[in-house]
C-alpha cells in the first residue's frame, strides 16, 4: 500500500519529464539571479533545462568495427621512439587528420577508464592569452583501483587540445609509451567531445599500485557551444552558459564537466540522460577530495602583466618578468609567473581565473554589538583568497568583499548588500569571517568555490541579490571542507535571510519548494527489517541507503537536504544552542579525521552548546543516524488520532482541556515536529519526535476548547507534505 502510493506520487512528478532530472544540479545562485534557461553548479557542476530530446540525439553511435569506442576517431598517433620527454612550443596548430591508425587491442571498457584513480596532479601550464593557447606538462600518479591488471590507461582532454607524448616513469628512468588518441562524443567537456589518449603501460599495472605518468599536451580553448546547441539550445544561451575560455580579456576555466583543460579518465556521459553527468561530478570530486594537486602556471602577456591567479580556489599573486626592461609597457612583453603548493584537492574539481587587474577591497565590516560566545576563539584577518589556516591576526574592520571588475557602478552597491547581510552572519557565527568573499566579475552563469565567487556584479548588488550574497558570504565565514556543512550552511543561512525579510512562513515555504526534488530522489525504504534488525544507538542494520549526507555527491543532498538539516537541527536544540555550536566549530583547524568521525565530534558539541544543554545535553544520536550518518530517506507522517478532554476545575485553576495527539510515521527516519494546538483566543507549540515506522502521542493542557490541530508546520521535509492539519471537531473523541 504504502510502496504503491509513493510509486504513484513518483510517476506523477514525472510528468515533468526531462527537467526533472536537471533539478538535481541546480544552482542555487543561477535561481535566484534569473541568469538564463541554463544553469551553472556551483563547485564545477553545470546543469541545463531544455526541451526533451530525441535518444538518437543524445547517445553516439557505436563504430561498426570497435564499438567500445563509439564514434571513437584517431587524430594522431605518436611511435614510441618518436615520444620527446621536452615540452614543445606553443606555436600555431591545425587539427590533425583523421585517418591514423586505430588504438589495438582489446575494446577500451567503461570498466577500463573507470578503474584509472588520480592519487595525484603535478602540472606545468603555460598560457598564451592572445592566442587563447595552453601548454601542459601533467604528471600524474595513478592508481588502479579495478580488480584486474590494467595494460593501458586512457586519458582524457578537451577535443581542442592535443597529446603530445608520454612517458612512465620509474626508479629506473623514463621509457616513452606508444600514445594513440581519438575523439569520442561525450557531454564531461564543453565542446561535447574530449580527445582520449590510449597509453600502452610498460608492465601490467596491479590493482592497488600506482604508476606516474609524465604526460605533454598543447591547443586552444576558446568558449564552445557544441554540446548545449546539439540539444537545442541558441548559440547565445549555450555560450553564456558554457563560457570557459582562455582569451585577453579573461582566463576562466572551471573543470570536469565543463572543459577539460587537465587530464581525466572517465566514461561517456551525457546532458539530456537523466542526472547522471552530474552525479558522475559528484562523485568524482568525492572520490578525490584526498588527492594532492599542484600547479606551476605561466602566463605570456603583453603590456601591463596580470595580477594574480585563483586555483582551487587559492590566490596567488603573480611575479612579472619581461623580456626587455627598456621597452615601453605599453608594448612590451614577458611571463607572469605563480605556483600552487601541493595540496589536497578537497571536495572540488580543479579550476583556473587569471585575475588580469587587481582586486578591490570594499565593505568594511560593521561594528558588532553582539556577543562572542565564550570559548570561541577569533578568526583570522579576512584577506582576499587567504584561508583560515594561513592567516595570522585579527583585524579589526576588515573588508568583505575581494571585487575584480571595471564596473565602478557596481561596486557601491555591493558593498551596501554586504553591508546589510553581514549583522546575520556577524550575529551567528561571530564577529568576523575567516576570509573575505572575492568576486571576480563575469557575466556568464555564477560559479563559486568556497569564497570564490565568479559571477556579475551588476547583478550581485542588487537588492533582489541580496539572498544569493549572503549564500556566498557564507563561504567566507565557514569552511570546514565538509560539503554538507559548508554547503548546507550557506543555503541554510539564504533561507534565514528570508525569515528575517519575509517572515518564517516564507522561509518554509522556500525550504518546502527546494526539497521537493528530494522526494523523488529517495528511495522508498519499506518497513523490512525494522523491528528485528535493531542496533546499538538507534541504527537500523540493513538500513543504510540512498546518500548520507558525510558521503553525498549529488548537490540535491549536500545542499538542499542539508540545508533542511540545519532547519530541524534549529529547531531541535533552539538558535542559543545552534548559534553557540557553529561558532565554536568554524574556527577549529581543518581535520584530518573521517568525516564520520567529525560529525559525531559536532554532534557531541551541539549537545553540549547554550545554557541550558551545558547543564542537561540533549540527545542528538538518533537524529545524525538518521538524517547526517545514514540515509532513511524521509518521514512520511500522518495525524491518526486527535482526542480531547475535559479536566475539571480544582484549586487554583479552572476548567481545562488535554488534548491527546497521535502521529503516525510511515517513513524510516525518524523526527521531531512541532504540534500546535489553537482555538480562537490562544496558541500554544510543543516538540514531538516519532521514530520510524512507528507512532508517538503529545499530550497537552491548555485552558480553552481547542480548535484545530496543526503538526509540522514546513520544519521538517517529508515524502508528501510538511504541513497536516485537523480540526477538533472532526476527532474521534468529542468533550
Amino acid at each position: 500500500m504504502l510502496r504503491a502510493r509513493r510509486d504513484a506520487l513518483r510517476a506523477q512528478r514525472k510528468g515533468l519529464g526531462f527537467v526533472k532530472e536537471f533539478v538535481k544540479g541546480q544552482s542555487y545562485l543561477a535561481v535566484v539571479l534569473g541568469l538564463g534557461f541554463a544553469v551553472g553548479v556551483a563547485g564545477g557542476q553545470t546543469s541545463v533545462v531544455l526541451p526533451p530530446v530525441a535518444p538518437e540525439a543524445q547517445q553516439p553511435a557505436a563504430s561498426d568495427d570497435q564499438p567500445g569506442l563509439p564514434k571513437g576517431e584517431v587524430i594522431v598517433q605518436t611511435p614510441a621512439d618518436a615520444v620527446s620527454p621536452e615540452p614543445m612550443p606553443l606555436v600555431e596548430q591545425t587539427p590533425a587528420a583523421a585517418e591514423a591508425k586505430k588504438p589495438s587491442g582489446p575494446e577500451l571498457t567503461d570498466a577500463e577508464r573507470s578503474a584509472v584513480f588520480f592519487a595525484a596532479y603535478d602540472l606545468d601550464a603555460r598560457l598564451n592569452p592572445a592566442l587563447g593557447k595552453l601548454l601542459m606538462r601533467a604528471r600524474l600518479t595513478l592508481r588502479n583501483d579495478g580488480s584486474v591488471p590494467l595494460t593501458r590507461v586512457a586519458l582524457q582532454v578537451s577535443s581542442t587540445l592535443q597529446w603530445e607524448s608520454a612517458n612512465e616513469l620509474t626508479a629506473a628512468g623514463s621509457k616513452p609509451l606508444e600514445l594513440s588518441q581519438h575523439l569520442l562524443d561525450t557531454d564531461t567537456d564543453h565542446t561535447g567531445k574530449v580527445n582520449e589518449a590510449v597509453m600502452v603501460l610498460a608492465e601490467p599495472l596491479a590493482p592497488g599500485k600506482a604508476v606516474v605518468l609524465d604526460t605533454f599536451y598543447s591547443g586552444v580553448i576558446a568558449a564552445s557551444a557544441g554540446r548545449l546547441e546539439r540539444l537545442g539550445a541558441t548559440h547565445g544561451q549555450a555560450t553564456g552558459t558554457d563560457w570557459d575560455a582562455i582569451t585577453e580579456q579573461a582566463t576562466a576555466l572551471r573543470g570536469f564537466g565543463d572543459v577539460l583543460w587537465y587530464p581525466v579518465a572517465s566514461r561517456q556521459l551525457f546532458l539530456g540522460d537523466g542526472a547522471q553527468l552530474f552525479d558522475a561530478i559528484g562523485a568524482m570530486k568525492l572520490r578525490e577530495e584526498a588527492a594532492t594537486i599542484r600547479l606551476r602556471l605561466s602566463v605570456e602577456y603583453k603590456g601591463d602583466p596580470p595580477t594574480a591567479a585563483y586555483f582551487c580556489g587559492r590566490r596567488q599573486a603573480f611575479a612579472a618578468h619581461t623580456d626587455n626592461d627598456n621597452a615601453p609597457i605599453a608594448t612590451g612583453t614577458g611571463v607572469a609567473t605563480a605556483e600552487f603548493a601541493a595540496e589536497p584537492l578537497g571536495f572540488r574539481v580543479p579550476s583556473l581565473f587569471v585575475v588580469v587587474q587587481p582586486e578591490r577591497m570594499i565593505a568594511p565590516l560593521p561594528a558588532f554589538e553582539g556577543k562572542v560566545e565564550e570559548g570561541a576563539a577569533k578568526p583570522a584577518p579576512a584577506e582576499a583568497g587567504v584561508s583560515a589556516s594561513n592567516a595570522a591576526a585579527d583585524v579589526a574592520g576588515a573588508s568583505m568583499l575581494a571585487v575584480e571588475t571595471d564596473d565602478d557602478g557596481a561596486l557601491s552597491a555591493l558593498a551596501a548588500s554586504a553591508k546589510d547581510a553581514a549583522p546575520l552572519l556577524q550575529d551567528w557565527l561571530g564577529p568576523q569571517p575567516l576570509s573575505a568573499l572575492t568576486i571576480v566579475d563575469h557575466a556568464g552563469q555564477p560559479f563559486e568555490d568556497g569564497p570564490l565567487l565568479v559571477g556579475p556584479a551588476a547583478v550581485l548588488g542588487t537588492s533582489s541579490a541580496s539572498q544569493a550574497l549572503v549564500h556566498s558570504l557564507t563561504h567566507a565565514w565557514v569552511q570546514t571542507g565538509q560539503p554538507w556543512m559548508d554547503e548546507g550552511l550557506a543555503q541554510f543561512f539564504a533561507m534565514l535571510w528570508t525569515e528575517r525579510e519575509k517572515g518564517r512562513e516564507a522561509a518554509t515555504a522556500q525550504l518546502s519548494e527546494m526539497i521537493q526534488p528530494l522526494s523523488i530522489a529517495e528511495p522508498a525504504i519499506e518497513n523490512w527489517g525494522a523491528k528485528e534488525a535493531s542496533a546499538p544507538g538507534g541504527e537500523l542494520v540493513g538500513q543504510v541507503v540512498g546518500q548520507p549526507l558525510i558521503a553525498a555527491t549529488s548537490e540535491l543532498y549536500y545542499r538542499r537536504k542539508a540545508a533542511a538539516v540545519w532547519w530541524m537541527l534549529r529547531g531541535i536544540v533552539g538558535d542559543e544552542a545552534l548559534e553557540a555550536a557553529l561558532q565554536a566549530w568554524r574556527v577549529q583547524p581543518l581535520s584530518k579525521a573521517s568525516a564520520e568521525d567529525q560529525a559525531r565530534a559536532f554532534e557531541g558539541l551541539l549537545e553540549r552548546s547554550g545554557k541550558k544543554n551545558a547543564v542537561n545535553p540533549i540527545d542528538l544520536r538518533w537524529f545524525f543516524n538518521d538524517w547526517v550518518l545514514h540515509d532513511r530517506g524521509l518521514p512520511d507522517l500522518s495525524i491518526s488520532d486527535v482526542t480531547p478532554r475535559v479536566l475539571p476545575a480544582g484549586q487554583g485553576h479552572s476548567v481545562g482541556y488535554l488534548v491527546a495527539v497521535t502521529v503516525k510515521n510511515d517513513g524510516a527516519a525518524a523526527v521531531e515536529v512541532p504540534v500546535t494546538i489553537r482555538s480562537a483566543t490562544f496558541s500554544t507549540t510543543s516538540r514531538l519526535r516519532v521514530a520510524g515506522f512507528a507512532s508517538a502521542t503529545a499530550r497537552v493542557i491548555v485552558e480553552s476548547p481547542p480548535g484545530e490541530v496543526l503538526v509540522n508546520d514546513g520544519e521538517a521535509p517529508e515524502v508528501r507534505t510538511s504541513y497536516h492539519k485537523v480540526t477538533v471537531e472532526a476527532a474521534k473523541a468529542p468533550l
